[in-house]
């Protein structure tokens, strides 16, 4: 029997970043970027739920904890493979 639902593990790290690239990503052209309408339900799924995931998003700090972040998830300056594993958490 198939598991109806699919589940994604993101580390706080990710999640932030991902949360805020899909508010901008969101409020650009997206006819660009989207071009199936049947795209736009997982992609506000996804947004709401990193919403009302993400407190920190409110944060009065919250530029300083996403360029944190950010710099946590880049690869290392001497890492020019192009390879970035995902780990299962």
């Amino acid at each position: 029997m198939e598991n109806p639902e699919i589940v994604v593990r993101l580390t706080p790290d990710e999640a932030l970043v991902l949360s805020d690239w899909l508010e901008r990503v969101q409020m650009t052209d997206l006819g660009r970027l989207v071009d199936d309408a049947a795209v736009w339900a997982p992609l506000h799924r996804i947004a709401g739920t990193l919403d009302k995931s993400l407190p920190q998003i409110y944060a009065a700090d919250y530029a300083e904890r996403l360029e944190a972040a950010r710099r946590r998830l880049r690869p290392a300056e001497d890492d020019d493979s192009g390879d970035h594993q995902v780990t299962d958490a």
